[in-house]
């Protein structure tokens, strides 16, 4: 059975519910690393709220915080949604204003781990591509062949930097595409541009 393809968000999202007369809202957002969630989740939380718990999953990565629920039965719920919905790089922080009914543990697990789920079903979903890093110099004569030819890759500039006589440009590119992009530039340039990858197994094949 093949692997369930991961994804992650293409745009930030938000859900909101009422359990009990406390009001759960959940905000996800896509992020690049764990400071990039740490900074999401000083922003996206309510600190006059009674609690902001939250859960990250980048890769192997992952962390979570019940702040001040029984342990286990909130941040650990909303990394499980993260998991469940087939997320990556990911961050989600579910805020509580509480309504004076206690929900006991499972409940909470419930609230917390449905509210995310909720929130991350809704949102505007992208597959994660696997990429590797790269970076080319090249002449300003093969420069705008060079960009038709990333954008037909579906590589991504990432940054620049010029001289007097071309460019280096540093590139983010779809690891199945790499092979072929680096042959195609060579070829073309007869040897005068080669891709650089910083992945040693970039060009060995997808």
């Amino acid at each position: 059975m093949q692997a369930r393809a991961l994804e992650t968000l293409g745009a930030p999202a938000e859900y909101r519910e009422t359990i009990k007369k406390s009001v759960f809202r959940a905000r996800a957002a896509p992020v690049r690393d764990a400071q990039d969630a740490l900074d999401f989740f000083a922003t996206a939380g309510d600190p006059a709220a009674t609690h902001n718990c939250w859960a990250l999953r980048i890769g192997a990565v992952y962390r979570f915080n019940d702040d001040g629920e029984p342990g286990g039965s909130a941040g650990r719920p909303i990394l499980q949604a993260i998991d469940g919905q087939g997320c990556d790089r990911v961050a989600v922080v579910v805020t509580r204003w509480f309504g004076g009914i206690k929900l006991g543990t499972g409940g909470l697990v419930r609230a917390y781990g449905g509210c995310a789920a909720n929130c991350l079903r809704l949102a505007e979903r992208v597959p994660i591509v696997d990429c590797v890093t790269a970076r080319v110099y090249c002449g300003f004569a093969q420069l705008q062949w060079l960009q038709s030819r990333l954008l037909q890759a579906a590589a991504v500039i990432t940054a620049e930097d010029y001289d007097a006589a071309g460019v280096t440009l540093h590139l983010s590119i779809p690891r199945a595409q790499a092979r072929t992009l680096a042959e195609a530039v060579s070829n073309a340039t007869r040897g005068q541009a080669q891709l650089l990858f910083d992945d040693s197994g970039a060009t060995n094949g997808a």
